[in-house]
């Protein structure tokens, strides 16, 4: 029945863009089918009932004015009109409409309601950032606690929003979410905490006790890298195959184009986003690189419709990498076509055959039409046939992410699902003779006793014991993001809301929930997430970008380092990353090649007014630990190899270490690069490498390697291959010249 269906809706779609499919085959006219059909849709959800389209909730409130003379109805007329103007980022004409609201109550009521003046409090604050994060962008904007060139000059707004957050405090003073706000703003003026009144004031915000880390740097703005995008994703790998690592980026709004932006190795990227055909792909809250056709030029899979309901039925891509600079859309030649809300997908070969299936976790919410989740099996011919219900993986939930990964070191790469239901679910592979067979094991692995709504998700082997162990994180919340934050400054116990959890691999099927051993037990909240290894000791930190629509959940963005996989502790102060505006797409990466991983981070939230400078946070080097670069290239197995394991073993101080790792490209809304940078300490040659390629699951092992070195290991091959790099210096003057400017939103 799906493969009629999908007959019919390529029909459909073939009728509707070219009257006819019988047309000779044109260039790129895959990306000329799917142009049109976003463009179709974005059309579509041109219209106020789509709770994210500004533009069309401010033509529908100004109009409704006209047609009502009733004071409750105009009053919340007012209200709905200031809320999609700052939506729509015009806080000057919020501020106006907020202050004749709140004039308007003042004539009827002795004190205007607290939402109408909590309502006028964040436009006069978002104007401020408006005015200084956004404007007058400086390396230190909106970096919490907020200090240096990160202290506004444009007072007014923030101001004003101080004043309102007094009385609104006032009047109720256990307002966690308006005392969490107030004192950020306070903050951003440079008069925290002295100046915040006594009973306001949250203590030793921003503050940590940890001399772990050297604050990084924020070269966005001079490597040209800071695009101004809404929520999406990320990837960092080498596109060309020139042995540089580039960037891609891409944005959930269908009428904002995705980026790609060159490497060209001197300290400077040139924007090849339109040369590409990128640029003309709008859409996509994640992105992933894959190689699902084993040419060895990695592709990407877009992520789209995620979050918007009933407005969600969009169409993820399959972009073809076709090795000359450019990309082709090749989802309908693919087979790939579905219509669902989603974000969450994974590349993996679950059948070993040597070429990389796709998982896709779809969004089915109560009340609307369900989205049950895809499993697409590659047939070796550039097509994949849809088989979930086969394989036993059609479940059908609010998903938000999507993993995979050997958890049980059989050799058959399994999934982990993660939702806002509450529900977790792992599923076992169980493939047998090439047939893809999955078993639910989730209870027996003990994720049942946590019903706690959760979103971003990864495979890892945190303790480096040689076992994948899973991080989940929670996003249950009632309440803005700010209270909760309130809530933590203040040490007030809350039930977990926010919190990462790690579940640490029993080695016998079972999960164990040891995040407060390790120290998690604190506010995050995370929509973009990843980890790598910033200090180069061999065990992967995690980088966390948090928020939600909401404009009040103006929190930090946080980083916890892995200490010797026995605790993480949070360095987002110390480390300079906390960032206030909402984060994504997040890849770990050398890109000034100087041994240690820099991070970059898509920020912007999910409306016109939420757009926001991204960053380029350049490690200055923590230490002189060592390190050791790995690309991977699978001959029988998949040729990206992802899901092959390693195994790093060296002598530290005396003490034989070994490092497990499994190729994938990290967490949940962004992508590091396939290939894979290992620390290893002290450690300056490494006794073995041993590497088991999935498929075949044959060993190699390579002994007696040099550190500080990026090396090349094919499959069957007994040699090693070297690439050379040449480090560069974002930090100089003059270099980062030619960037990736921002793609101009298209119009309606």
């Amino acid at each position: 029945m799906r493969h009629i269906v999908s007959g019919i809706i390529y029909s459909g779609i073939c009728i509707l863009l070219f009257a006819t499919c019988d047309q000779p085959a044109a260039i790129n006219r895959g990306t000329e089918e799917m142009v049109k059909l976003l463009r179709k849709i974005s059309k579509e959800n041109f219209t106020p009932g789509n709770d994210f389209c500004s533009e069309a909730k401010i033509n529908y409130y100004q109009a409704s004015f006209k047609n009502t003379s009733h004071f409750r109805d105009s009053v919340l007329i007012y209200l709905q009109l200031t809320h999609a103007l700052l939506e729509h980022g015009d806080e000057k004409q919020a501020v106006e409409v907020g202050e004749k609201m709140v004039e308007r109550l003042k004539q009827d009521f002795r004190e205007p309601p607290l939402i109408a003046l909590k309502t006028l409090a964040i436009a006069y604050l978002r104007l401020g950032e408006r005015l200084n994060c956004v404007n007058d962008h400086s390396a230190e904007s909106c970096i919490f606690p907020i200090k240096g060139s990160g202290i506004q000059r444009f007072t007014s707004g923030t101001e004003k929003a101080i004043d309102i957050y007094k009385e609104v405090l006032q009047r109720d003073p256990a307002d966690g979410e308006s005392k969490w706000l107030l004192n950020v703003a306070y903050m951003a003026l440079g008069r925290y905490p002295n100046d915040v009144p006594p009973k306001l004031l949250l203590k030793d915000l921003g503050t940590d006790t940890s001399s772990l880390i050297k604050p990084f740097i924020d070269l966005g703005v001079r490597t040209g890298l800071n695009t101004n995008n809404m929520a999406g994703g990320s990837i960092i790998e080498d596109f060309d195959n020139d042995g540089i690592l580039d960037l891609v980026t891409s944005s959930w709004e269908l009428q904002q184009g995705m980026h790609f932006c060159k490497n060209n190795g001197t300290g400077s990227f040139t924007d090849q986003s339109e040369s590409s055909g990128l640029q003309q792909l709008t859409g996509g809250l994640n992105i992933m690189q894959t190689d699902y056709n084993n040419d060895g030029y990695k592709d990407i899979f877009v992520a789209r419709g995620a979050w918007m309901r009933q407005y969600g039925n969009q169409p993820n891509s399959l972009l073809r990498n076709n090795g000359d600079g450019t990309f082709t859309d090749v989802t309908i030649k693919s087979g790939l076509l579905s219509f669902h809300p989603t974000q969450a997908a994974t590349w993996a070969d679950f059948n070993g055959d040597g070429f990389l299936d796709l998982f896709i976790g779809n969004e089915s919410m109560r009340g609307q039409a369900p989205h049950p989740c895809e499993f697409y099996l590659n047939n070796k011919n550039g097509t994949f046939t849809e088989m979930a219900a086969a394989a036993g993986c059609d479940f059908t939930l609010y998903v938000k992410g999507v993993t995979s990964g050997d958890m049980d070191n059989d050799g058959l790469p399994d999934i982990f699902i993660s939702t806002l239901d509450g529900v977790k679910i792992l599923l076992k592979n169980e493939t047998q003779n090439g047939v893809v067979a999955f078993k639910n094991v989730s209870g027996k692995a003990g994720f049942h006793s946590n019903r706690v709504r959760t979103f971003a998700t990864w495979m890892f082997d945190y303790d480096n014991d040689g076992w994948l162990d899973i991080m989940v994180a929670g996003y249950n919340f009632e309440k803005s993001l700010a209270w909760y934050a309130a809530q933590e400054a203040l040490k007030l116990p809350d039930e977990r809301s926010g919190n990462v959890f790690i579940y640490r691999n029993l080695q016998n099927g079972r999960f164990q929930d040891v995040s407060t051993e390790l120290g998690l037990n604190k506010v995050v909240f995370a929509m973009g997430a990843n980890f790598g290894d910033i200090n180069n000791d061999g065990y992967p930190d995690m980088y966390f970008g948090t928020g939600n629509p909401l404009y009040q959940s103006l929190v930090p963005n946080k980083m916890f380092l892995n200490i010797d996989g026995q605790r993480f502790a949070d360095i987002t102060s110390s480390a300079r990353l906390g960032n206030l505006q909402k984060g994504h797409g997040i890849s770990f990466a050398d890109l000034d090649y100087d041994g240690d991983q820099d991070i970059y981070i898509e920020m912007g939230g999910a409306y016109t007014g939420d757009a926001y400078q991204n960053s380029l946070y350049i490690n200055p080097g923590q230490n002189d630990n060592h390190w050791i670069k790995i690309s991977l290239e699978g001959t029988k197995a998949n040729r990206a190899a992802i899901g092959a394991k390693m195994k790093i073993t060296f002598a530290e101080n005396r003490n034989i270490r070994s490092i497990y790792r499994e190729v994938n490209s990290g967490g949940s809304f962004g992508s590091n690069p396939l290939m894979q940078h290992i620390g290893i300490g002290q450690a300056i040659v490494i006794k073995s490498i041993e590497i088991k390629w999935p498929g075949s699951n044959t060993i190699q092992e390579f002994n007696d390697v040099l550190a500080d070195q990026h090396i090349v290991i094919k499959e069957g091959s007994p040699s090693i291959a070297t690439v050379k790099h040449q480090r560069v210096d974002f930090t100089v003057s003059g270099t980062g010249t030619i960037g990736c400017a921002p793609v101009p939103f298209h119009k309606h």
